[in-house]
């Protein structure tokens, strides 16, 4: 990658969204550049079906290996804390770097990685890495999520490519046909990561996954995108630009506030991720939990498909906060009673809803930050917001594990849960999904009485209207 010197950028409060020295979207037709999207769109897809596809076999493995919510919760919170940690630095190599170069750097990097997990797996025998006391399951754990995390430099890049390629009147249709391919990408991995440990160990779960990142990588290769013609003049500066990053977000009246209208997702995020796959793994094999779950992704398609058709309205914040409270009311219930039918529901339906939380936060952001400080943005909602599922992952499975779980079980407990929650295994489990909703029903409802949810709506609404407006 070749480093551009920094240049000052405009106004940050401007409407403008592109540098004219670095983008050239005169070269082709929008169709033409409609056609680059998605074969970008496609190899990400791809890139991402990859990294999911350990990172959900080894949370299946570690779990039935070891039959500890505590393990599953770490691996969870663990890699969105890297992810944290991590975007703000993936976020300025955006901005200072073409986005393509970005994207063949991360593909490189997750091919070492998880060759180094190859190794070691073959190396090390299956009862070391399975301990929990022994330093061997971390370094192996880390190595993958390392891999998987440095993959997300993708998604930002991708974000921005939004930007460069679509107009910005079909912008939340491009980010709906993204929630589209975060379906296809849940879909597959999760039926196949339980297939795979289930019919083949965690070994050649491995070797598929080099296979894949390999040929991902290759495609890459073979992209070009003329409309880039050079990165754009940016602020940003080293690997870590914090500093250029917050400017970047206050820059923009109401967006930090939208960051923080994101993050509520990411609450009750954390919780389904320490506890959604123990709960599914107690009422199905691993192999029927992976095809389970894959069927309930398929409401990311849908909801992404919805988004392409329809967009998000005039309003997207109002369609996020809408979004968000129907989760919560969908996590409050979906576990009320240890039916198989009932937690599918319930998870089909909520991934309906996350492509409209997910379009709706990178829609107001292409359309009111300018592309030089974009990555940055984008890496600083990526940090914040995944800071929220560490939290609560860490925190809640050792509660549920030495507390909830136990009580739920014990006569006593089970008697005083069963008018609300019913009888089974899992009540524990549910108590917790039960709370978290309501929580996060009462957060989102909140936050429509609140003056930065105007602030911020009016924001876009000038930033739609033009440079006039403004």
């Amino acid at each position: 990658m070749t480093e551009q010197e920094p240049a000052p950028v405009a106004d940050a409060e401007a409407p403008t969204l592109t540098d004219p020295d670095a983008v050239d979207t005169s070269l082709r037709s929008p169709k033409q550049r409609s056609r680059t999207f998605a074969g970008i769109l496609v190899n990400t897809a791809l890139a991402n079906i990859t990294t999911s596809y350990l990172w959900f076999a080894l949370t299946f493995w570690v779990y039935l290996e070891t039959r500890n919510v505590i393990a599953t919760g770490v691996v969870g919170g663990a890699y969105m804390l890297l992810i944290a940690l991590s975007s703000i630095s993936f976020g300025t190599f955006v901005d200072r770097y073409r986005k393509l170069a970005v994207m063949r750097f991360a593909a490189g990097f997750t091919l070492v990685m998880f060759v180094l997990s190859g190794v070691m797996f073959l190396l090390t025998p299956a009862a070391q890495i399975l301990d929990l006391a022994q330093p061997w399951f971390w370094i192996f754990t880390l190595i993958i999520l390392v891999g998987a995390v440095v993959e997300n430099m993708r998604n930002i890049a991708l974000s921005t490519t939004v930007t460069i390629l679509i107009e910005p009147d079909r912008r939340a249709n491009a980010n709906g046909l993204v929630g589209m391919v975060q379906g296809l990408m849940f879909i597959i991995t999760s039926l196949l990561s339980g297939l795979s440990v289930g019919l083949l160990g965690m070994g050649w779960t491995i070797v598929v996954a080099l296979v894949l990142t390999a040929l991902a990588f290759a495609h890459l290769l073979t992209l070009r995108m003329p409309e880039e013609v050079r990165a754009a003049a940016t602020d940003a500066q080293g690997g870590f630009d914090l500093r250029g990053s917050l400017a970047a977000v206050l820059a923009i009246a109401g967006l930090f506030a939208l960051i923080l209208f994101s993050t509520f997702n990411n609450f009750i995020g954390g919780v389904y991720m320490a506890l959604m796959d123990p709960y599914g793994l107690e009422m199905f094999s691993v192999e029927m939990w992976g095809a389970v779950f894959a069927l309930g992704s398929t409401g990311f398609i849908v909801g992404g498909a919805l988004i392409g058709k329809f967009g998000l309205g005039a309003n997207p914040l109002r369609a996020m906060l809408i979004a968000v409270a129907v989760m919560g009311l969908l996590g409050a219930v979906f576990t009320l009673r240890e039916w198989a039918w009932l937690y599918v529901a319930g998870i089909w339906l909520y991934l309906v809803l996350i492509p409209f939380v997910e379009a709706a936060e990178q829609t107001v952001i292409q359309q009111v930050v300018p592309l030089p400080r974009q990555g940055r943005v984008f890496g600083f909602a990526m940090a914040f917001e995944s800071a929220a599922a560490p939290v609560t992952a860490f925190l809640i499975a050792p509660i549920a594990q030495f507390w909830i779980i136990p009580y739920a079980r014990s006569a006593e407990g089970a008697a005083q849960l069963a008018p609300l929650l019913g009888e089974g295994t899992s009540r524990g489990i549910a108590l917790v999904f039960l709370a978290a909703g309501v929580i996060m029903i009462a957060a989102a409802l909140a936050a429509f009485l609140t003056p930065v949810y105007r602030r911020v709506s009016a924001s876009y609404a000038r930033a739609a209207a033009g440079p006039e407006a403004g």
